[in-house]
């Protein structure tokens, strides 16, 4: 859809909700058949897959928060909205259906704005064949706030939950650690406007992955189809932090082994610049939203098996669960306790 120039600078205010409502429906793809009713009533009516079971999950994105419109436009905001609920259906070994859009919108948005971050949303929701079924806008006397549920659905048998975990588990991550921390960090740092990013190639990637994760929507899947795994998390909010509510949940202790890290190249360039130790970075932060899963020894053959429809995404062992409740990393023959993740509160 194009707009004049005139148009995008008017303010959300001046189109009134109605508009607003109609000009996010003219943006969306045609509905899927299962979704029976959705925006203009008072409610979305969806048919369930035969059989399955409802995976339900919200996130909320609150400006000065969870983002910083000085490094992030806001299309990264509208797919990092999307991306964090598809990556916590896939931990849950979910296939992921249907998106509920909020928004509190403070009176200096723009319809600029808003065409932004309906872009962003629907290239993080299309790879996924995810619909937009509804949700609510509201005026915001402070930040923007962008709340998005998912509702997705998993087989009786294939749901993956965080207290599936034994003892002699091995412990896997997907793709890399670390980056998205040594990205929001460098933006931090560095950034002035939405669009900055360092001419480094590896610490580029690193900014990259914080403005726009990539869910494993697909591994999460395969993971809960072909019961690979006995217990999923995913790494909202960094893997030390993911390592322990696995652990706790399935009363175990962790032991995670420094050396196997999958840490992103970018991470070690970033921290030799500002004297910061590589794997504690990588080890504490958040945002990289790769999936953390426990797989017992008698189905190693599963695992294998599946990784070879993982679509080239890698997943490294990296320790294991542990009858002793301790939560530790070792680095060659020094163990120290696991550092805690971040936390909200």
């Amino acid at each position: 859809m194009t707009t004049p120039a005139s148009v995008k600078a008017v303010p959300v205010s001046d189109v009134g909700e109605r508009g607003l409502i109609e000009r996010i429906r003219r943006r969306l793809p045609p509905s899927p058949p299962q979704l029976l009713v959705g925006i203009g009533d008072d409610a979305a009516v969806a048919a369930p897959d035969r059989g399955a079971l409802n995976v339900l999950t919200t996130d909320v994105l609150v400006e000065g928060v969870h983002f910083d419109r000085r490094f992030s436009a806001m299309s990264d905001v509208g797919y990092k909205a999307v991306a964090v609920n598809l990556s916590d259906v896939a931990a849950m070994g979910g296939v992921p259906r249907f998106v509920l859009l909020s928004l509190l919108l403070p009176a200096s948005t723009t319809i600029a704005d808003l065409d932004d971050l309906i872009d962003g949303l629907l290239v993080a929701a299309a790879p996924a064949a995810v619909a937009v079924a509804g949700g609510n806008l509201s005026r915001s006397p402070g930040p923007l706030v962008v709340d998005v549920t998912l509702v997705g659905s998993v087989g009786p048998r294939k749901v993956l939950r965080r207290d599936g975990g034994r003892p002699g588990d091995a412990l896997y991550v997907t793709g890399s650690v670390g980056g998205a921390a040594a990205g929001l960090a460098w933006l931090r740092a560095n950034a002035t406007t939405p669009r900055m990013s360092p001419a480094d190639q590896a610490l580029a990637e690193c900014v990259a992955r914080y403005r726009r994760p990539a869910p494993r929507t697909r591994v999460g899947t395969l993971l809960g189809r072909t019961r690979s795994a006995g217990a999923c998390i995913d790494l909202s909010d960094g893997l030390a932090d993911a390592v322990r509510q696995l652990a706790e949940a399935s009363g175990a202790g962790a032991r995670i082994d420094a050396a196997s890290l999958p840490i992103h190249p970018g991470v070690p360039i970033w921290c030799s610049g500002v004297g910061q130790d590589a794997v504690d970075l990588a080890v504490a932060g958040g945002d990289d939203y790769e999936l953390l899963f426990a797989v017992p020894p008698k189905r190693r053959s599963r695992l294998r098996a599946a990784a070879r429809l993982f679509r080239g995404v890698p997943v490294t062992e990296i320790g294991e669960l542990t009858a002793d409740r301790a939560l530790v990393i070792a680095r060659g023959d020094h163990v120290a306790e696991l550092p805690v993740g971040y936390v909200h509160f």
